[in-house]
C-alpha cells in the first residue's frame, strides 16, 4: 500500500513501512514526470539500506551500542559490529506505521515505540507528517516520551538528478566544520574545520573530485564520503544543494547537521542527504545533547525543493 501525494510540480508516494518516502517525482518541461530519489523493489519488504525510510529512535551510529541516559547506562541492541546503526534491528525503519490522515497533498503516520525497544527507555510516540509545498515537499517529525530518553530522526532518501551515477554532480553544503570519525564511522568527539579539506563544500564541488580528494586526504569511508557536516547557522536553513543534469534539489532543515553518504555499495547510484542531529550525540559532552524528556515535545522539520 502506498499513499500518494501531488499537485502541479510533484508526485510523492509514500510507504507505511517505514514511513518511507518511497517516490519523489518531478514534473519536467515535456510534461514528463521524473523520480529522482532510489526506490526500494519490494514495498513490502525492509530494505537493509534504507532506502527513503525514517530511522530513529536515533539515526546514525551509537558507538558501542552504549548511552549513559539520565545517569544510567544502557545497552543497546547492536546491527553493525559492535556498534548500532540508525535506531539497531527492528527500528523504525522497520515498522508498519499507522495512517492517522491522508489528503491529495498531506499524510499523516504514527508510530509507538514501547518501553525498551532496540534498548531504549520510555515509551516514545511518534508522528511523520508529510506535505506537499508548491515547489517540493516536507516531513515534519514530532515526538514524545513518558520516560528519560533520547531521540534523533530523520529521513534516508538517496538523491540522483541524471542517469548513471552521482559523480557528475555538483553539491554545495554550507558548513565550515564537521565531526570526524574513526574507521568504524563512529565520531571521535572533535569538531574540525573543513577550511582546507576535501570536505569544504560550500562554494560547491563535483562529487567525483570530491570522493577522489576524501580518498587522498584520509577522509573517504567505505571507498567514497559518509560524513556529518556541522551546517551553519541555525533555525530552518539551506543544508544541500545538489545540481545534477536533470535539475537543481535544494535541502532545507531546522537540524544542526546533516550526513553525506555517496552510497559506494549502490554504484553511487545516489546521494543520501539526511539532516540530523550529530552522530552518537549521547556519548559527547561536547555534542549537542539529544535528550528528551516527559512533558517535552522533539520536533524536527525538512524540506525537498526543486530550484
Amino acid at each position: 500500500m502506498t499513499v500518494s501525494l501531488r499537485n502541479d510540480r510533484v508526485a510523492v508516494e509514500i510507504l507505511p513501512l517505514g514511513a518511507t518516502l518511497h517516490s519523489f517525482s518531478v514534473r519536467q518541461p515535456d510534461g514528463s514526470w521524473r523520480n529522482i530519489v532510489l526506490s526500494r523493489p519490494d514495498i513490502t519488504a525492509f530494505e537493509s539500506s534504507y532506502l527513503g525510510a525514517t530511522v530513529g529512535r536515533l539515526a546514525n551510529r551509537v558507538g558501542g551500542a552504549r548511552l549513559r541516559i539520565a545517569g544510567t547506562e544502557y545497552q543497546l541492541e547492536p546491527n553493525e559490529g559492535a556498534n548500532q546503526l540508525h535506531g539497531g534491528p527492528g527500528g523504525f525503519a522497520e515498522q508498519v506505521w499507522e495512517i492517522a490522515s491522508s489528503s491529495d497533498s498531506q499524510a499523516v503516520l504514527r508510530l509507538t515505540s514501547p518501553d525498551g525497544a532496540q534498548g531504549y527507555p520510555g515509551t516514545m510516540r511518534v508522528t511523520a507528517v508529510f506535505s506537499l509545498l508548491p515547489d517540493g515537499a516536507q516531513v515534519t517529525y514530532t515526538a514524545t516520551t513518558d520516560a528519560p530518553t533520547v531521540v534523533n530522526l530523520t529521513t534516508h532518501p538517496y538523491f540522483i538528478l541524471g542517469d548513471g551515477t552521482i559523480e557528475d554532480h555538483v553539491v554545495t553544503v554550507p558548513a565550515s566544520t564537521f565531526t570526524p570519525t574513526d574507521d568504524a564511522l563512529i565520531p571521535t568527539g572533535e569538531i574540525r574545520p573543513t577550511d582546507g579539506t576535501a570536505l569544504d563544500l560550500r562554494d560547491g564541488r563535483l562529487l567525483g573530485e570530491a570522493i577522489a580528494a576524501a580518498r587522498a586526504e584520509g577522509l573517504a569511508r567505505q571507498g567514497g564520503i559518509d560524513q556529518s557536516f556541522v551546517v551553519d547557522g541555525e533555525g530552518m536553513r539551506e543544508h544541500v544543494r545538489l545540481a545534477g543534469p536533470a535539475g537543481t534539489l535544494v535541502v532545507r532543515s531546522d537540524a544542526p547537521a546533516v550526513q553525506l553518504y555517496t552510497a559506494e555499495h549502490l554504484g553511487r547510484t545516489g546521494l543520501a542527504i539526511e539532516p540530523q542531529d550529530f552522530p552518537d550525540a549521547p556519548n559527547h559532552p561536547d555534542f549537542p545533547p539529544v535528550d528528551l524528556l516527559p512533558g517535552q515535545t522533539y520536533t524536527t522539520t525538512t524540506q525537498w525543493l526543486i530550484d
